[in-house]
């Protein structure tokens, strides 16, 4: 099969490589899917180059990426093999293991790939593994939102916009924050207020955008930078729900005010997520998906041998949707 490779840690120019390895036979209770298309998150570069007092794992190679769509053609022991032919989609593909989608080809645990919806494309089934879930947990994992008022710091961002539209779509009142240029964009997404997170009275005007009443929950994207505008503005007993602080990973917190407010912060990591809770949240995907509510945007797809284009678009930032690799392509362009 055709797979990105990497065996060190670095920049992706001097790191990753097109390769050509077995294609292995799905064991007892797998399934092996050609994939179409890999999706190349933040987590996946981060890997790559390493994160800072995360241990790497201990594998010799390491097929690189988590989120992928394609068909299932071959299954092992004890799975239907009915699911030959099936479209899915796959989650976790490289989490705690060597091999994941930026490969033609994946062998994964028949649970972790997820059958796609007839009327979903599997450009949109290859953004639903970490950004959809990701998206989906900050929006529902505190329960119902009708009928409520909901935060989103960094709408635009790929998990940003598509909780705006999955908060929507539940029935909430949804105040986004963006750059300038993003405004549009997010409004168009569906959000009642959209607001410049740079402006300097930013708590001032959310509490305007929601009738000068503080809000129940807030989906957060750089806790360390605005965790103080969300303390002025998040609502007694009010949930923070965290996923990213990437420009402060040390953040200090205003505690006081969270105190006297009760504030609960639920911090996700969509890769720990329990399965109810997981089973839960695809089907939520997939209603809002099948009800035309939910549009997953892709920004550009390389091709496969393209990787470290694709990450270093990724680590670039700035870009109005998803990045993609075709792995169809499996020869060098």
């Amino acid at each position: 099969m055709h797979a990105i490779t990497y065996s060190k840690l670095g920049p992706a120019r001097d790191v990753l490589q097109l390769q050509e390895l077995d294609n292995p036979a799905p064991q007892a209770g797998e399934v092996r899917v050609a994939l179409s298309y890999s999706g190349v998150n933040p987590s996946d570069t981060k890997s790559r180059a390493g994160r800072p007092g995360v241990a790497r794992p201990a594998f010799d190679l390491i097929v690189p990426h988590s989120d992928g769509a394609g068909v299932i053609d071959a299954v092992g022991e004890g799975v239907d093999k009915a699911r030959i032919g099936e479209r899915v989609w796959v989650w976790n593909a490289q989490w705690q293991r060597p091999f994941g989608t930026a490969a033609s080809h994946v062998t994964l645990p028949s649970d972790m790939a997820v059958r796609l919806p007839d009327t979903v494309s599997l450009e949109t089934g290859a953004i639903l593994g970490i950004p959809g879930l990701t998206a989906a947990q900050a929006v529902f994992g505190g329960g119902d939102i009708a009928g409520q008022s909901i935060l989103i710091q960094g709408g635009a961002g790929t998990v940003g916009i598509l909780a705006v539209q999955l908060a929507k779509w539940g029935g909430a009142h949804v105040i986004a924050t963006c750059g300038p240029k993003d405004m549009d964009r997010v409004r168009a997404a569906g959000a009642d207020a959209v607001l410049d997170y740079s402006a300097p009275d930013l708590a001032a005007q959310i509490l305007a955008a929601n009738g000068d009443a503080p809000l129940p929950r807030i989906i957060e994207v750089e806790f360390g930078l605005n965790v103080g505008v969300d303390a002025q503005v998040i609502a007694p007993n009010g949930q923070l729900a965290v996923y990213g602080s990437a420009k402060d990973m040390t953040p200090t917190l205003p505690f006081l005010p969270l105190l006297f407010k009760a504030v609960t912060i639920d911090i996700i990591l969509i890769y720990l997520l329990p399965k109810p809770q997981r089973d839960a949240l695809i089907d939520r995907l997939h209603r809002a998906l099948e009800a035309g509510a939910l549009n997953c945007t892709v920004a550009q797809i390389f091709p496969l041998a393209q990787a470290a284009a694709a990450h270093e678009a990724v680590e670039a930032g700035k870009r109005a949707g998803a990045i993609l690799l075709d792995c169809t392509t499996g020869a060098a362009t």
